[in-house]
């Protein structure tokens, strides 16, 4: 019996080992911005739905339920993994489901005014983090390297992957709390928030993967990285990280527009 623990702990780091989702802090300052360019009444909407809550502290929400299993069929919504040389629609439909085909389910629910006020918590909840998610390039990777996770790099001197590096490690090294940091971010001028505005989810995970594909090739395995990767790296993080929470504001003024 002590074996069979022993061993059950060690499969279940192993799985939550490299979690597939920006840090704890980027999923916050997306909610962040996306608070900051709400329109009045998506703003009074999600006060409602969410109770008060702000979009911030319920962006975790999606990585928080993986420990309970009744929500273990959402986990591939997370991602999705693609070849370099083809695009999301040139691809058969994951039957479990993707991060694109999570999206639009969160909307279509959140539109549906018959939704149940748990099924809007729910899934406005998911969405917050989802539009996050969208916005980590390596959530658009391939699927040979799992996003990233199988490659591995040292990060100032410690093993970590080049997934991690993208989820939380770059951010974290930077030591600013989620709010400092969505206040930090690059100013917008009206043109770069309209520049920002365009597109859809399809054409928002084809910017993902054709990133994805650059960050591929920064790095060879096994690299030791530092201030240097970051000098290099840091503006297309901020970047990342404007674009998922602008683009959260955009989604939400038009559902409850």
């Amino acid at each position: 019996m002590k074996n069979f623990i022993i061993l059950f702990f060690a499969v279940s780091n192993l799985a939550f080992a490299n979690p597939p989702f920006w840090g704890k802090t980027g999923h916050r300052v997306v909610g962040e911005v996306a608070e900051m360019h709400l329109k009045r009444k998506a703003r009074k909407m999600v006060r409602k739905i969410l109770k008060g809550r702000s979009l911030a502290s319920v962006s975790n929400y999606a990585d928080d339920i993986k420990s309970d299993t009744l929500y273990r069929k959402y986990y591939p919504w997370h991602y999705v993994n693609y070849p370099a040389d083809k695009t999301y629609v040139q691809e058969p439909p994951a039957e479990e489901g993707d991060i694109v085909q999570a999206i639009e389910t969160c909307i279509a629910k959140l539109r549906d005014k018959n939704s149940p006020e748990e099924e809007q918590i729910f899934y406005l909840k998911m969405l917050v983090h989802f539009i996050g998610d969208l916005h980590q390039p390596l959530h658009a990777g391939w699927a040979e390297n799992r996003g990233g996770n199988d490659i591995e790099i040292e990060w100032f001197g410690r093993e970590s992957n080049l997934h991690r590096l993208w989820d939380s490690d770059l951010i974290d090294h930077f030591g600013m709390s989620y709010t400092e940091l969505a206040r930090d971010l690059p100013p917008l001028s009206k043109e770069g928030y309209k520049a920002l505005k365009q597109g859809d989810v399809y054409s928002w995970v084809e910017e993902s993967h054709r990133l994805a594909t650059s960050i591929y090739g920064s790095v060879i395995p096994g690299e030791r990285l530092g201030y240097r990767y970051k000098y290099i790296h840091w503006n297309t993080v901020e970047r990342q990280l404007l674009k998922g929470g602008v683009r959260l504001a955009v989604v939400l003024n038009e559902i409850f527009d």
